[in-house]
């Protein structure tokens, strides 16, 4: 199936707050990078995580240098969410997570055993339904996903090299698709050599589907943390050969709605002065990555618009200057 939406081609536009229609949701914003402030906005947002909790996160390339900090997570789960499991998938080219067996061994030397990690297609896969995708009718993801009652998508917000920007949609939609057979149902053509030939509005339209069979899959028992920090225009599995970050840190959002969450996170970045988002814009424009974000509002997942709700000051409802200003040059 193929989408013929009259948006299919607007993957490299920025529209304007002012521009959007809908309804809005909430999203609470926290400058406070660190383990308190992680803690504190998972408060904002966990009531509906009950039973046994996957926390879906990127664990990164051997000693990747922009993870989110293990050592938040374990303090998240320590005195937040006891018995959570980390939750991941093989990754679809070679490389430190390309095996379960590689990936276990990433797993350690990047530091996340502190917790149960279930590579969730270790065992195989499972295929759940996506209701009204214009490119497939279900999604193979990791078998082990089907054993959790809700899901927490823990997202480190950044660049990527082919999806122009990784935020809560690109955690599940590619992170929860298994990585054989889900993975090459995003990102390749069947029959051809090139393992990487989907690309641009059609690449970001796979995502955003295998995105909605995760969401619609656990309904309300699925939240959203996006950390901006440490945002290279490159995704976390380029590891030690990501770019050098230059976007300043801005801080850490949290909603129930992955649309609301991810629009904020790239509306926050659109808000920087110029000479700090350059990179990280041309990134997302180049790869037309914004086409997830129109999707995604065409596929029901979300609103686009939302109210920002400072939780560092008595959950003030904020603008997007406000939540950038006094921002700082990034300083690794």
């Amino acid at each position: 199936m193929k989408n013929k939406n009259k948006n299919s081609t607007d993957g490299n536009i920025y529209i304007p707050y002012e521009k959007r229609s809908g309804n809005e949701s909430i999203v609470y914003f926290t400058r406070d990078l660190s383990a308190e402030g992680l803690k504190k906005i998972y408060d904002t947002i966990n009531k509906n995580l009950t039973g046994k909790i996957a926390i879906k996160l990127h664990t990164g390339e051997p000693k990747g240098p922009n993870i989110i900090p293990r050592e938040w997570v374990k303090d998240l789960i320590n005195n937040k969410i006891p018995g959570a499991h980390i939750v991941e998938t093989n990754a679809y080219y070679e490389g430190g997570r390309y095996t379960t067996e590689d990936h276990r061994k990433t797993i350690e030397i990047n530091g996340w055993n502190f917790a149960p990690v279930d590579i969730m297609d270790e065992f195989g896969c499972a295929t759940i339904p996506i209701k009204n995708g214009n490119h497939f009718h279900g999604m193979s993801v990791g078998k082990n996903m089907l054993n959790y009652d809700s899901m927490l998508v823990l997202t480190h917000f950044k660049g990527h090299v082919m999806a122009g920007f990784g935020g809560s949609n690109k955690n599940i939609g590619i992170g929860c698709a298994d990585g054989r057979i889900g993975k090459a149902m995003i990102h390749t053509t069947p029959g051809q050599n090139n393992q990487w030939d989907i690309a641009n509005e059609e690449l970001m339209e796979r995502i955003a589907e295998s995105a909605k069979s995760t969401v619609d899959y656990f309904k309300n028992k699925i939240s959203f943390i996006n950390v901006l920090r440490n945002m290279s225009v490159s995704c976390d599995c380029e590891g030690v050969a990501a770019q050098p970050v230059v976007t300043p840190n801005i801080g850490i959002l949290a909603s129930l709605d992955i649309l609301a969450i991810d629009q904020a996170s790239v509306d926050l970045v659109y808000a920087l002065p110029k000479n700090f988002n350059a990179d990280l814009v041309e990134r997302m424009e180049s790869r037309h990555g914004l086409r997830q974000l129109t999707y995604m509002k065409e596929l029901g997942m979300g609103n686009d618009k939302y109210i920002l709700t400072d939780i560092d000051n008595g959950n003030k409802k904020i603008s997007l200057a406000e939540a950038v200003s006094g921002v700082k040059a990034f300083k690794g």
